[in-house]
């Protein structure tokens, strides 16, 4: 539905539908080193036999060894499965669903960033019901009867905030990804153990980072109605990049800072659960699968063009924001206050190092972008819809960095 008027007239319709999904409700646990209490929590659940899932990377670095050996202190059984890479298939899935099975796995420990965290999500669910086929599990809405194996989740990296969201993206038999929204989906606890991301390459510090401040920002633009405390912690995820991320890039191994990115991409993705996102993930969605952009970098090049196109009718918002992030005076006009947040935003991104536009974009794909940013944008309530010109616009700055 990529025409103008349809997806005017639905785009508050995916805002009120999140609102009817059931919420995973998860126990926190933060700390450096926090992944060693995880045999305590499954003791605790009465969890006898679980199955670790991680990627390959992660396992050849031993990354999971803290976290067999308190599962082994604890008494509790475990399989590891860890035959997934940066881009998770649904064969990918088949095997872990197999190896969840094979092993009367009770709960689903999940180790790992985005792709690990996706790919076992839908594991547990799938796995509750080895019976049914996987692309049950690959509909835009999937209910889980009864609800998912529990899953325990782990963020390897502090970025996409998947450990607590609904949502999961996998490759289907044809290569094409699909998103779907678990619905049913059970996360009884997750750990947020910044000595994961200690030593990760810079690059993936500060796109990961960029990625949790765009679902905060996006998250407080969106036209859904809140509870005050989702806004309150869009608002603290987007304030705690602005503090932190600046400090991880003159010091990586700041423990504070990092433990901090953690909570932030935490709140990021409890964004994504209640206000969803917009056009800069419409965007980066789009310029990533066509041009293969890591998506924290297509974000970066896509945030402030978009800013600037709803900020006529979200400048309060702006405004509020940065005076809450300490970017504007309490006395600053919202006009003033937003365009502080504006050029506080360009500073950072500069000082991440992105590049002044993004030359990878081609004109004479502007047709097919068009159609795909449309297609994507109708899976949120962005602010306002745009029209084939004003997306074509926004595309044009992106590219020349403007």
């Amino acid at each position: 539905m990529p025409y103008y008027t349809e997806r005017k007239v639905i785009r508050k319709l995916p805002g009120a539908v999140i609102k009817a999904v059931p919420l995973p409700d998860p126990v926190l646990t933060e700390g450096f080193g926090t992944r060693d209490y995880v045999g305590e929590i499954c003791r605790i659940l009465h969890y006898k036999s679980v199955l670790l899932v991680t990627d390959e990377t992660l396992y050849a670095l031993g990354l999971h060894e803290k976290v067999t050996g308190s599962l082994k202190e604890k008494g509790i059984v475990y399989h590891i499965f860890h035959k997934i890479d940066a881009e998770p298939t649904i064969d990918m899935v088949r095997a872990g669903r197999q190896a969840a099975v094979d092993c009367g796995a009770q709960c689903i420990i999940a180790l790992g960033g985005g792709s690990v965290l996706d790919c076992s999500k839908i594991i547990a669910a799938s796995a509750r019901h080895p019976h049914l086929p996987l692309h049950h599990y690959l509909h835009k809405l999937a209910v889980v009867e009864g609800g998912s194996l529990p899953m325990i989740n782990i963020p390897s990296t502090a970025g996409t905030g998947a450990e607590c969201t609904v949502g999961a993206v996998v490759k289907n038999e044809h290569g094409a990804k699909n998103a779907t929204v678990l619905i049913g989906l059970d996360v009884v606890h997750v750990i947020l153990d910044s000595e994961l991301m200690v030593g990760a390459p810079r690059s993936v510090t500060l796109w990961c980072a960029i990625d949790a401040l765009s679902h905060g920002l996006e998250g407080l633009l969106a036209d859904v109605k809140s509870e005050s405390e989702d806004v309150q912690k869009s608002r603290d995820c987007v304030r705690m990049v602005f503090e932190n991320l600046p400090i991880l890039m003159e010091e990586p191994e700041n423990i504070a800072a990092r433990q901090a990115m953690c909570r932030a991409a935490h709140y990021g993705g409890n964004a994504i659960n209640t206000q969803l996102a917009g056009y800069v993930h419409a965007i980066a969605h789009s310029i990533g699968a066509l041009y293969h952009i890591p998506h924290g970098k297509a974000i970066a090049w896509s945030l402030l063009p978009v800013i600037r196109a709803q900020e006529d009718i979200r400048r309060e918002v702006l405004a509020d924001l940065a005076k809450y992030c300490g970017l504007a005076e309490g006395t600053d006009s919202p006009l003033l206050a937003a365009a502080k947040f504006r050029q506080a935003l360009e500073q950072l991104l500069t000082a991440c190092g992105l590049e002044k536009g993004c030359s990878l974009i081609r004109r004479e794909d502007y047709d097919k972008l068009v159609r795909m940013i449309e297609e994507d944008s109708i899976n949120y309530s962005p602010a306002k819809t745009f029209t084939d010109e004003e997306v074509t616009a926004l595309l044009d700055q992106i590219r020349e960095g403007i």
